[in-house]
């Protein structure tokens, strides 16, 4: 895919070009916004607000990674989303409820995984989610990129608009809060996830 060439047909007014570029990200994209929203109707409505928007806003890209690009407009549509959360706050038993994660959200599975190994590893990305869940949210998006998106330093500060110093600290204390957050599960995780061995 020549990513550049497609960015620049859609720039022109290209809509074949521009749904060709979120096909290939609109799972990258989703999966992120989950790990935020920490549901899946709320992070729909967060990737499908980001392809808006950077649809609309496709002549204020100036190059570099896309990529970065498309996650710092998502983060601000998560962003958006929580604050209107704050001001409308909604409890219900759904919202205290992490549904099934998209595929993409899974941690990788063994070869031949049996039933057991599969309820396992939904379990402990469950037990993951709720620890993201209970970060600040510029510590959660800190260690999304880093830790699951997989994304550098230099990435993060350019997606959050912020110094490198900052982000070193906020996913340190980030990832300090989830081990701690998953070390205090103790029994509630599968015996093979557990961390107790790990970090005594």
């Amino acid at each position: 895919m020549d990513e550049q060439a497609l960015i620049k047909a859609a720039v022109g007014g290209d809509i074949d070009s521009f749904n060709t570029l979120v096909l290939n990200y609109q799972s990258q994209v989703y999966n992120f916004a989950y790990r935020i929203m920490g549901e899946p109707d709320s992070a729909a409505d967060a990737t499908q607000e980001a392809f808006i928007s950077a649809y609309r806003g496709l002549h204020g890209y100036r190059g570099g990674s896309f990529r970065s690009w498309l996650l710092r407009i998502v983060t601000n549509a998560c962003y958006d989303e929580l604050r209107r959360r704050k001001r409308r706050p909604v409890t219900s038993l759904e919202a205290l409820h992490v549904e099934d994660p998209t595929p993409d959200a899974e941690l990788p599975a063994q070869h031949q995984e049996g039933p057991e190994g599969y309820t396992a590893r939904q379990e402990l990305n469950q037990a993951i989610q709720l620890g993201l869940a209970e970060l600040p949210e510029d510590q959660r998006v800190t260690l999304i990129l880093s830790d699951i998106q997989g994304m550098s330093y230099e990435e993060i500060a350019e997606i959050t608009l912020t110094n490198l110093g900052t982000i070193k600290s906020r996913l340190s204390r980030a990832r300090a809060k989830l081990r701690d957050y998953l070390l205090a599960q103790g029994e509630l995780l599968p015996s093979e996830y557990r961390l107790d061995n790990e970090f005594a």
